[in-house]
């Protein structure tokens, strides 16, 4: 199968997507959230539509570029049966299942956020920072993890390997209990107590001159984004084999990535305070991943080598909608 866009015939389209976001991120934290603040629902449910809306338009402009661009290329055109139209179809549908599937795994993140940031007393006007460079982190580690893949895929065994990793991080996800977050356990952040004196201030400032010996100290701040650069990096084993189940584009798989990861903030907001009322997301997560990994291995070779990706879409919308309805109906009965 050829692939729709090289790297090497696309390469304006990275930095040009890369520039336009770190763009928004920049008018977000400088303009729009220049002054630290405790976020509130109704910001949180404005900027949630935003970024989601924005995810829709430039879909909408991928697939009409994809429209004028494919019939130009040559080197599609020279493929037996290619046919324009179907291409861009499939391409921004990929798009929107990505986008879709990495929204709702952002979910899992929650719950790491809300104790680290619970841990480390971080006040609720500084937390938007904290996960502001928290994800700016992300962004970097989930590009390398991406071009990573994309070398890898290239291999059959790859393929079966990364497939069988998500049935079995389906099945732990549903069955594996309850998720524990331990920051002082971590290694690194371990290593870097013993080289880096840290201190309790809450000012804003990621690192502080000590006034006793002038030496430059770490806050809780600096500390809780590298233990959430630390947790992404954990998350990003099981999202990006996950995406690739969806599409082999890499263009794809980095655009849908970022935009879903550029909504995680807004999502910690909306649900930091009732993340144990969609007590079972956690079994419609796990189905999600399940069936992915067995459209990466078996479904696809079962469908002429690409199961039809506006089932793919239709199975992870009406079992992650599933799992929440099935949340609200029968509530989780709350412990003392």
């Amino acid at each position: 199968m050829a692939v729709l866009f090289p790297f090497a015939d696309y390469w304006w389209f990275y930095a040009g997507f890369t520039v336009l976001v770190f763009g928004m991120l920049a008018l977000d934290l400088g303009v729009f959230h220049r002054h630290a603040h405790r976020v509130s629902m109704r910001e949180a449910s404005t900027w949630a539509v935003v970024w989601i809306s924005l995810a829709l338009l430039f879909n909408y402009g991928f697939y009409r570029y994809m429209l004028h661009a494919f019939p130009l290329d040559p080197r599609l055109m020279a493929i037996p049966g290619f046919d324009p139209p179907a291409a861009a179809a499939q391409a921004a549908l990929e798009f929107l299942g990505g986008y879709v599937l990495e929204y709702s795994l952002s979910v899992d993140n929650i719950f790491v956020f809300v104790v680290v940031l619970n841990y480390f007393g971080i006040p609720g006007a500084l937390q938007h920072r904290v996960l502001f460079f928290g994800i700016l982190g992300a962004l970097f580690f989930r590009a390398a993890f991406i071009a990573l893949g994309a070398l890898l895929l290239r291999f059959e065994w790859v393929v079966w390997l990364f497939g069988a990793f998500l049935v079995v991080t389906g099945f732990k996800l549903m069955f594996g209990g309850a998720n524990e977050v331990h920051p002082d356990e971590n290694p690194v952040i371990r290593a870097f107590r013993r080289l880096v004196a840290v201190t309790s201030d809450m000012s804003g400032a990621f690192f502080q001159r000590l006034p006793q010996t002038g030496r430059w100290a770490a806050t809780p701040l600096f500390i809780a984004v590298l233990f959430l650069e630390m947790t992404d990096i954990v998350f990003a084993v099981d999202s990006v084999p996950a995406i690739f189940g969806l599409t082999r584009e890499p263009l794809i798989v980095f655009t849908s990535n970022v935009f879903a990861i550029l909504g995680l903030r807004n999502l910690y907001f909306l649900l930091s305070g009732a993340i144990d009322v969609f007590h079972m997301l956690k079994y419609g997560l796990g189905i999600v991943l399940i069936f992915v990994g067995l459209k990466m291995t078996v479904l696809n070779r079962m469908f002429g080598g690409h199961f039809p990706i506006t089932w793919s879409l239709a199975i992870i919308l009406g079992v992650i909608g599933a799992s929440v309805a099935l949340s609200l109906l029968f509530p989780q009965a709350r412990e003392e």
